[in-house]
C-alpha cells in the first residue's frame, strides 16, 4: 500500500512540472493562449519553433519515465529479463504512470490547465515495456520518413503500442495500457468541449 501511495503521489507531482508553460514563458509566450492553446510540444514547436520546443518533447517524455522509474525502485524492481515491467511492480508503476498524465493533464501547479499527455504516456511506455517502446519509436521513425509526417509517424506508434505490447506482455498488462491511452482520449475530448464553448 506504501508503495502505491508514493507512486502516486510522485507521478502526480512529477507530471503537474509545467515544462511547455515554463519553457515558453522564458520566450515571452503563454501556449495556453495562443495557436491550439495545447501546453504541449507540438504547440510550442507551431509558436516558438523546433529549438524551443525541443525541451518539451523532452522534459514531458521524462515525467511519464520517470514517475515510472520511481515506482519501479519503491516496488522492488520485477521486470523481465527483457525489462518488462512485472509481477508486483505492475500496479504501482501504472498507477504512478496515470498519476504522471493526470498531472500533466490537470497540473496543480498550472491552475490546472494542462496537455495531451501524450509525450508522459510515451515516457511511461519506455520503462514499462522497453522493447514495445523501442518498436514504437522504430515505426515512428520509418513512417514519419517515409511519408514526411512526424504527426501520421507519431499516430502509428501510439496507437501501436498496445499490439506491440502483447509481443511481450500478458493481455492484462496490454488492457492496463489501453486504459492510459484512454485518459489520452479523456483529455482530447474535454479540450473540443472546451473549444466549442468559445
Amino acid at each position: 500500500m506504501v508503495e502505491v501511495v508514493v507512486s502516486v503521489m510522485a507521478g502526480y507531482l512529477l507530471g503537474s512540472v509545467p515544462v511547455a508553460v515554463l519553457v515558453a514563458r522564458a520566450h515571452g509566450v503563454d501556449p495556453r493562449d495562443v495557436g491550439d492553446r495545447n501546453p504541449g510540444y507540438w504547440n510550442v514547436k507551431e509558436q516558438l519553433g523546433l529549438r524551443a520546443a525541443v525541451p518539451v518533447f523532452a522534459g514531458d517524455t521524462l515525467k511519464g519515465a520517470l514517475a515510472a522509474l520511481v515506482a519501479l525502485l519503491v516496488s522492488g524492481v520485477h521486470t523481465t529479463a527483457l525489462g518488462v515491467v512485472t509481477g508486483a511492480s505492475a500496479l504501482p508503476v501504472y498507477l504512478a504512470v496515470a498519476a504522471a498524465m493526470a498531472g500533466h493533464a490537470w497540473p496543480v501547479f498550472a491552475g490546472f490547465r494542462g496537455g495531451r499527455s501524450i509525450l508522459t504516456f510515451a515516457g511511461g511506455v519506455a520503462v514499462i515495456c522497453p522493447p514495445a517502446f523501442v518498436l514504437a519509436v522504430t515505426a515512428l521513425v520509418v513512417t514519419a520518413v517515409a511519408l514526411r509526417s512526424f504527426a501520421v509517424g507519431a499516430r502509428l506508434a501510439v496507437f501501436g503500442v498496445p499490439v506491440l505490447q502483447l509481443l511481450f506482455a500478458p493481455v492484462e498488462l496490454v488492457a492496463a495500457t489501453g486504459g492510459l491511452m484512454c485518459l489520452i482520449g479523456l483529455r482530447f475530448g474535454q479540450a473540443a468541449l472546451a473549444e466549442r464553448r468559445r
